[in-house]
């Protein structure tokens, strides 16, 4: 790595830190509030909006119904918080809803479950991250007109702050996750206490509007099936919940405690918002709809239609215009942020499934701020994808929202209903018993509610696009049991290999030198070749220039080596492929013979020095490594670059070993030597 990479990198992520400081990530509930909950509140920053949007389909004369959608999705949402509360307790481990199923129903079900949630985990990043810029265009046309390039900024930004570690993005986001709180608190008592007290008039921009019924007047099971539409889009509020219960880990003791505090203050802050901002939207007449050029009547040429939230605060706050502005701004923020709630809660869950070995290991594994940087980096890499796919319309995206998450929700609920009736079969004391019967009624009920939704869900919103989240969710579940399988297989032929006692040695060691020309690094190659003492010992080189090969062979012979030079034929100018054809004839001859293959390697220091040179030598080792039989040793030689490197401490330990950083010396003749 060089210096000016290193450098860029520590300017991003920041110093390491020692594993020993571990404990110090963990949060306290005033910092885990927004590191985890940021997503559930934010979500009422659209979730009421698409209630709206869902109704406007219908006219205005639908807007009256959605108070009551709002307090249907009020009621599952301290339902689903009340049964997570049970499930941070009973599961501490941070495993969340992917434990609590694969412990109770098995493992089949905790892949659904988790496949589930890594597929919500990257609709929140994308959901979150466009509608900030939705909210921000309200107030800069030039936002909305660029929003899915400003959306991919975002993501790249908020990447780069969770990097530095979950205390650290924890303490960024501390501030504006609070702002949005208490502004849009305060926005309600504000705006009630005018409409109520005073009796003042607040007309939203768009009031003076009509909306114009898509279908005509709708009535029957058509209303109902819109009404549960609209019901199944407001759900978006929940997302966010289940993310506690997978961080648990991440809180500072009482772990469990802390959590399900931490889950309670967040269900009734998020609950008080919705509601607030559906009664405002209400009273100050917002009227928004899906397609606001062919249902608006009597919107000017060319309206933009601003955000549900933008027109309520402009309309409350049209005595004090810095209030519009603050609440954009946070609004902004907190939905750009509520990724965050992805960005800890996909990494650890990528963890446990690597731990289990149902992803690959590399995500186990913490960066140098003792997060989780390969999983926070994938799910970036994803939710980018999405928001180009979908040029970061959340209307579109919303549509594949939240299918994922009441899945987890759902079949975590039937989970803790077998992990309470398997602890009351061996419990006797009453009152443990009257305590998990209690906490056994709170998940069935939240079963009854989640699974009630999950099929409003599937039914409103699967040709609107919730396909491709179940598609997506079966793609991930059939690439984890594969990769599940592979780890197992080579488990199995590791353990068979060290179950067959002492291995049968070689009858002899056949060591093949490669020469490309008489330089430093043949002669390190020849004599560490004899120090290991083969039974049969002698150079190659590969005919690729007769005059450079006539040339080797006089110099060879002229210095007396006693190891003969053999010369293989390359009629077509090939290296890798001569050298492999001649050691498949050795391993022929003699089958019990083991051929060591030593490669003289140079290595240098400077980026734009690898480029100078090519990759024969990392070719060649590639294919040898498949070949049984053939032991493969790399002989560097640093040039001076390299040692300014290895003095700077930042060549990762290994490095040279693994030609990482190592240039073939040999294929010289084309490098135009060392």
């Amino acid at each position: 790595m060089s210096k000016f990479s290193t450098a860029a990198k520590r300017l991003v992520v920041g110093r390491p830190f020692r594993s020993d400081r571990l404990a110090h990530t963990l949060l306290p509930k005033r910092i885990a509030l927004p590191v985890f909950a940021s997503d559930a509140m934010s979500s009422v920053a659209y979730a009421p909006e698409e209630i709206f949007l869902v109704l406007s389909v219908a006219g205005l004369s639908a807007y009256t119904i959605a108070p009551w959608v709002g307090v249907v999705v009020v009621l599952v949402m301290l339902t689903v918080v009340a049964s997570y509360r049970q499930n941070v307790r009973a599961y501490p481990s941070g495993g969340g809803d992917y434990e609590v199923a694969t412990v109770n129903l098995g493992k089949q079900a905790g892949l659904t479950v988790a496949s589930a949630l890594l597929v919500d985990y990257v609709l929140t990043v994308a959901v979150s991250i466009s509608s900030a810029m939705a909210n921000i265009g309200s107030a800069v046309p030039f936002v909305a007109t660029h929003k899915m390039e400003f959306a991919v900024v975002a993501i790249v930004v908020l990447t780069a702050i969770n990097l530095r570690g979950i205390r650290e993005s924890g303490a960024a986001f501390a501030v504006p996750t609070y702002a949005f709180m208490v502004g849009i608190v305060l926005m309600i008592l504000f705006g009630l206490f005018r409409a109520v007290i005073l009796g003042d008039d607040m007309p939203a921009e768009s009031a003076t509007f009509q909306i114009n019924a898509e279908h005509g007047e709708m009535a029957g099971l058509a209303m109902v099936f819109l009404v549960l539409r609209a019901f199944s889009s407001g759900c978006a509020a929940l997302t966010g919940v289940e993310a506690i219960s997978n961080g648990v880990p991440a809180f500072r003791k009482p772990k469990s405690k802390n959590a399900a505090t931490t889950l309670l203050a967040m269900g009734l802050i998020a609950v008080v918002m919705l509601m607030g901002l559906i009664v405002l939207a209400q009273v100050t007449k917002v009227h928004i709809a899906e397609d606001p050029a062919r249902q608006l009547v009597g919107a000017p040429a060319g309206y933009e239609q601003k955000t549900m939230v933008a027109q309520v605060a402009e309309a409350v706050f049209d005595v004090f215009p810095p209030g519009f502005f603050f609440i954009t701004i946070v609004t902004a923020l907190i939905l750009v942020l509520a990724a965050n709630t992805a960005f800890n809660g996909f990494p650890v869950l990528g963890s446990i499934l690597a731990q289990d070995r149902y992803l690959p290991r590399q995500l186990h594994t913490r960066g140098d701020r003792l997060a989780f940087s390969n999983g926070i980096i994938g799910l970036a890499g994803f939710a980018i994808v999405l928001v180009i796919a979908f040029d970061a319309e959340v209307t579109r995206l919303i549509q594949l929202y939240i299918v994922g998450v009441f899945v987890s929700f759902t079949m975590s609920q039937t989970g803790m209903i077998r992990h309470w009736n398997r602890h009351l079969a061996n419990e006797t004391d009453p009152a443990e018993r009257r305590r998990m019967r209690r906490s056994q009624a709170i998940n069935a009920f939240g079963l009854a509610m989640t699974g009630a939704v999950l099929v409003v869900v599937l039914i409103t919103k699967f040709l609107l696009g919730a396909w491709i989240a179940i598609a997506a969710m079966a793609g991930i579940y059939l690439v984890m049991t594969g990769i599940r399988k592979h780890y197992d297989r080579v488990a199995e032929e590791l353990a068979k290999a060290e179950g067959n006692g002492a291995f049968v040695l070689p009858s002899r060691v056949h060591a093949i030198v490669l020469v490309s020309k008489l330089h430093l690094p043949t002669r390190r190659a020849l004599a560490y070749a004899r120090a290991t003492r083969p039974d049969v010992l002698e150079a190659i080189t590969v005919n690729v220039d007769d005059v450079d090969t006539k040339r080797l062979v006089a110099d060879w012979d002229t210095e007396g080596f006693s190891v003969p030079l053999k010369v293989v034929e390359s009629p077509y100018r090939e290296i890798t492929k001569p050298v492999l054809e001649y050691v498949r004839r050795v391993r022929s001859d003699n089958p019990r013979d083991v051929v060591t293959v030593f490669i003289p390697e140079y290595v240098v220091g400077r980026w734009w020095e690898q480029v100078l040179h090519n990759q024969s030598a990392l070719r060649l080792k590639g294919r040898l490594l498949f070949q049984p039989g053939v032991m493969v040793t790399s002989v560097p030689w640093q040039l001076a670059s390299s040692e300014k490197v290895s003095e700077r401490e930042v060549v990762a330990p290994g490095a040279i070993r693994r030609g990482l950083t190592g240039k073939g010396a040999y294929g010289a003749k084309k490098d135009g030597g060392a």
